[in-house]
């Protein structure tokens, strides 16, 4: 199977950032032709993807991932702030606990290393939540004549235009008190998106 896991904020942090981005969507700062939305249900930040992963190895790993959960320790994150992964992928960050972040993440890569199971190599410094991604041919439209572009417009570019209605955007503050193990089905999901389910749930208890 398909697995990675992730921190999930609380359903009251999914309800600001949501409130938020229904504020964006569709407006000059995001046209919905050229941003395909992720759905709410798949709003995480991952701590370490592992692809596919034989149904025989899943339990160790479940046991080693819990050995680590056991020493960490809850912590505090609240969503702040935008960005553009390759040009293509928009997402919102974190602020808080950002040690205590890289950490889990450290154990959650770790805990399958010695399983022969390895995360994909990603630096996951930067903890985010993907929101979005551009449409193919969503860029910003070719100018038709030699007078400059104004930069300042929000709707030359749909994800530029995004990361700055959403710089200065800051979620409420939520205790992380648990990583969850995910299945992850490509395709599956609503509009084409991925289907998750939860295979395991690791309480922080450190």
């Amino acid at each position: 199977m398909r697995l990675f896991t992730a921190v999930w904020p609380s359903e009251q942090v999914l309800d600001h950032l949501d409130l938020t981005l229904a504020s964006v969507r569709g407006g000059p700062a995001g046209r919905s032709a050229d941003v395909r939305w992720s759905a709410r249900e798949t709003w995480h930040l991952t701590t370490a993807f592992y692809g596919e992963v034989a149904d025989g190895v899943v339990p160790t790993l479940v046991e080693s991932l819990a050995e680590a959960g056991a020493d960490l320790p809850p912590y505090d994150l609240a969503l702040r702030g935008a960005g553009v992964f390759a040009h293509r992928t928009l997402w919102v960050g974190a602020t808080g606990g950002l040690a205590e972040h890289r950490a889990v993440t450290r154990e959650c890569r770790d805990a399958a290393t010695d399983l022969g199971v390895h995360d994909d190599g990603r630096a996951r410094e930067r903890p985010h939540l993907t929101i979005g991604r551009s449409r193919p041919g969503s860029g910003p439209p070719r100018r038709r004549s030699s007078r400059p572009r104004d930069s300042s417009r929000l709707d030359d570019d749909p994800l530029a235009g995004l990361v700055r209605a959403l710089a200065v955007y800051e979620g409420p503050t939520w205790t992380v008190e648990e990583v969850l193990l995910v299945e992850s089905t490509p395709g599956a999901g609503r509009g084409g998106g991925p289907l998750y389910r939860t295979v395991e749930r690791f309480a922080l208890e450190g």
